[in-house]
Parts: structure tokens; C-alpha cells; sequence
């Protein structure tokens, strides 16, 4: 049993060192599956895939620096995620068309609703514009 527990400890943490949730990965890696995501949820044209990809890098490096300059304050990283995401959430709602905004914002309520149960993903939310 201590065997199996310690193995089981092991194989967890090395997972989580390498990303290993759903949106673990590299920045580029999880700046595909976003897009990638959004393009299946709302038939994103050629050109939105490529406005929206823009959107999201931004997203990706703008989240890495708050983590950095955040250190130990959880709160002000918080607050400073949640600033990106509202963001976020407005460039992309501005490539959108009205049914791709209806679309999004149903997205947007099931990961919210998700997130509750632990189904959270990674990626914009929050902003409901």
C-alpha cells in the first residue's frame, strides 16, 4: 500500500511539472488549443482565426508577466487575470459576429458552470459583452 501511495505521489507530481492539465503545455501550445476551441465552438472564418490567435498570444504573454510580477500576492495576480480576461474577451468579442457573440457568451456560461463543478479550462472568460 506505502508503495503504491509513494508511486502514486510520484507519477502526480512529475504530471504537474510538466503541465499536465488540459491546458498544459507550452504558450504556443495553449494559444492553438484555444483557437482551435473557439474555431469549432463559433465557425471561425480564416481571417477572425487569425485575429483572434493575435488575441490570445497577447492574452498568453500578458498572464505570464502578472504571474511573474505577482510573486507571492495572489490577490493582486487575481485581480490582475481577471482585468487580461475581461479584456480579452472584448477583442474577441469585436471580431465576432452577432450569432458568433451569442455562441461565445453560451461558451463563456458552460465553462463558467463548468469551472464550478471542476471542469475548469483555461483560456478567456469573465466578460459577457
Amino acid at each position: 500500500m506505502v508503495i503504491c501511495a509513494l508511486l502514486f505521489t510520484v507519477i502526480t507530481y512529475a504530471n504537474a511539472q510538466q503541465g499536465g492539465g488540459r491546458m498544459g503545455g507550452t504558450p504556443e501550445e495553449r494559444t492553438k488549443r484555444m483557437v482551435d476551441l473557439l474555431t469549432e465552438k463559433l465557425k471561425l472564418s480564416d481571417d477572425q482565426q487569425t485575429k483572434v490567435t493575435a488575441i490570445v498570444t497577447d492574452q498568453t504573454k500578458a498572464m505570464q508577466k502578472a504571474r511573474e510580477e505577482a510573486g507571492d500576492n495572489r490577490d493582486g495576480m487575481r485581480e490582475k487575470m481577471q482585468t487580461i480576461m475581461k479584456d480579452t474577451d472584448t477583442k474577441i468579442n469585436a471580431v465576432l459576429t452577432d450569432d458568433q457573440k451569442t455562441a461565445y457568451r453560451a461558451y463563456l456560461d458552460e465553462r463558467m458552470k463548468n469551472r464550478g463543478q471542476g471542469g475548469a479550462m483555461g483560456g478567456p472568460g469573465g466578460n459577457k459583452n
